[in-house]
């Protein structure tokens, strides 16, 4: 079954259940500072699960993009991508575990075809106060009963339990305690006060044509990592919220948030285990598998161009920080590995037209589904064409620097026979090699070989040792950089928030129409704004923004919050971030005027109108005196600007 196939029958099964189909994401969160991307079906859905109401009602499904980056590394065996599509059915108030779980089963088993003999699922055993999730056992062993299948429960407690335990006969339900409580920071001791979370149902497809390797563990079970089983779906029941004193609240209504991998989907529905045996990597393999050197170059190849196309789509572009540089380092990944069977040879021998054609490939599989992609395909083809030739000129520069670091003799001039120690030539090389590898993205395993090739000794222990230290750097700095979003909804941060409208529009009557956002972040000292504008502010410019600010201010107007389909809010002109996708249904807070009600006219004579999720100040009275900040360039054709209150 294709990828595009399941992914049409989940949206039609729980369309037909009540659910509003609403579209995918951006993968650049908005309002989110936690992250860079969006990983998760749920993210975007943080606010309606915490209780905001959502213009679509209380069901709603879809098929939402996601982008994880810690995954990188792990890309090249059978399973990890980066970029995927998680299918997503949400509850927000409405249904819970005795609709979700048979709705589920059934899914997989009728409308995809999986033997329900294949299924295993894992439920919370128990743990920080909360008790086992019984209801969600009786609720399994009832429907695994009717399928006729022998079922039992097995409390693990945790995944090394499990692997000293192993599985028994007639087993099908297993408990475990952090491994099926599910919340965006992880496990409960890992929640941040204000996290939403809750314990999860997680359902499994056995490949029994893949056998368990001792070195995952004495035994196998559902959530052993041999690959014997795939998680392919998880059901969470969000139902508490983490507390300042560590201990847990109910949330004011209990939610259903499923989530499960396309991919995952699709391959167990070929009973193959191999993600990149899916129909969407089919261009891949007839160019790749065969002729690369190795089958782990061209599984990176695959899900890099697959993700590099997606991102550029929703605006990102190659640069030296945050989703920018994610972006670069993917490229160039993809680069290195398109031509890996050459690269003792070769270094600088790119077929840059193959992976052009692949792009266009992932943009005419995914077309139909992501409009955005066909919409903006020639972007996508020359930015990532112009990051081919910006790295081809950087590697160039990478491999004269490592000429002069590294002189030798190469390996294939020693004479046959002679004996010969690679310290001769140099000692262990390892903080140097991490410096061509960060200055020049050089990827470690093509700097190792071109050491061993003029008989150096390549230091793991010290590169690793290099790359912690520079991800803690990052780290540290990226602590106060701009991400995205507010970073909570404290007073501060929410008439920071409003005071935000009141600038974008005070910029735009300023400067021109032409300005749009591109970027906002918001803490609690200040907020920050990037906007489309290609030139310096002038002091006036700027003194002027800020009084007609202060001057909306003072005129206490109020803030109002309206739904209303989206036609509606972009003829009345609504303003909204670049790249962002929408649903039917749209959040809109206008300000202003004091007679406005929630009716056209009344939005003609409103100071600013904006697609917004919240939250704001009830009046613009509440915001307080507002300071115009530090302006500067951001990119290319991009300003952004500073403010604060007082």
């Amino acid at each position: 079954m294709s990828a595009s196939d399941i992914r049409q029958k989940f949206l039609d099964f729980f369309g037909s259940r009540g659910h509003a189909i609403v579209p995918s994401a951006s993968l650049v969160p908005e309002n989110d500072p936690t992250t860079l991307f969006t990983g998760s079906g749920m993210q975007p859905l943080i606010p309606y699960l915490l209780g905001q109401a959502h213009p679509e009602g209380k069901r709603i499904a879809n098929s939402q993009k996601c982008f994880r980056a810690e995954d990188i590394d792990e890309v090249g065996d059978n399973r990890h991508t980066t970029f995927f599509e998680m299918l997503g059915n949400w509850s927000f108030g409405d249904y819970w575990k005795q609709e979700q779980l048979p709705w589920l089963f059934e899914f997989l088993t009728k409308e995809i075809g999986l033997d329900p003999e294949r299924l295993y699922v894992t439920v919370f055993s128990g743990g920080e106060g909360i008790g086992e999730d019984a209801e969600s056992i009786a609720i399994w062993k009832k429907i695994f009963a009717e399928e006729k299948i022998p079922v039992e429960y097995a409390k693990m407690g945790s995944e090394e339990a499990g692997a000293l335990r192993g599985m028994k006969r007639n087993e099908r339900i297993f408990g475990y305690e952090k491994k099926n409580w599910w919340s965006r920071a992880g496990a409960p001791e890992k929640m941040p006060a204000g996290e939403p979370g809750g314990p999860d149902s997680e359902v499994f497809y056995e490949f029994t044509s893949v056998e368990h390797k001792p070195e995952f563990g004495m035994h196998c079970h559902p959530n052993c990592d041999c690959g014997r089983f795939l998680e392919i779906g998880n059901s969470v029941f969000m139902e508490y919220k983490k507390k300042e004193d560590g201990s847990f609240e109910k949330l004011a209504q209990r939610n259903v948030d499923f989530g499960g991998g396309l991919e995952r989907i699709t391959a167990a529905s070929n009973d193959d285990p191999d993600i990149f045996e899916i129909d969407v990597f089919e261009p891949f393999r007839q160019i790749f598998i065969g002729e690369q050197e190795s089958v782990r170059s061209a599984r990176i190849i695959a899900d890099h161009l697959r993700a590099a196309t997606f991102l550029l789509a929703d605006g990102v572009r190659p640069s030296n920080k945050g989703a920018g540089y994610v972006l670069r380092r993917i490229i160039r990944r993809a680069m290195i590995h398109s031509q890996k069977s050459t690269i003792k040879e070769n270094l600088l021998a790119l077929p840059k037209d193959i992976l052009l054609r692949l792009l266009k490939e992932v943009i005419r599989i995914y077309g139909s589904a992501y409009k955005e992609l066909p919409e903006n395909q020639n972007a996508i083809l020359v930015a990532f064409e112009q990051e081919m030739d910006k790295f081809n000129l950087t590697l160039q520069r990478g491999l004269r620097e490592f000429d002069q670091r590294f002189p030798g003799m190469q390996a294939q001039d020693l004479k046959s026979g002679e004996s010969y120690e690679p310290f001769v030539v140099g000692q262990k090389v390892g903080k140097g090699a991490f410096d061509l590898y960060q200055s020049f993205g050089i990827p470690r395993e093509e700097i190792k070989e071109l050491l061993e090739n003029r008989l150096y000794v390549f230091d793991e222990y010290e590169f690793e040792d290099e790359f912690k230290k520079h991800q803690n750097l990052s780290r540290t700095a990226s602590a106060g950089t701009f991400k995205g979003g507010l970073a909570d909804h404290s007073e501060k941060v929410i008439r920071l928030h409003t005071a935000h409208h009141l600038l974008l529009k005070a910029l735009q009557i300023v400067l021109g129409p032409h300005v749009k956002q591109r970027g906002s972040n918001i803490t609690g000292e200040r907020l920050r704004m990037d906007f489309s504008h290609d030139a310096k502010m002038t002091d006036g410019q700027k003194a002027e923004v800020e009084r007609i600010v202060n001057e909306k201010i003072a005129e206490d107007l109020p803030v109002i919050r309206s739904e209303m389909p989206l036609e509606e809010a972009e003829k009345l002109g609504a303003e909204h971030e670049f790249g962002q996708k929408y649903p039917a249904r749209v959040s809109v807070y206008s300000v202003g005027p004091k007679t406005a009600t929630q009716k056209d006219p009344q939005f003609a004579k409103a100071f600013s109108i904006e697609f917004c999720g919240g939250p704001h100040v009830a009046n613009t009275g509440k915001i307080g005196k507002f300071k115009f900040g530090k302006e500067e360039a951001s990119s290319a054709g991009v300003r952004r600007v500073r403010g604060t209150l007082e």
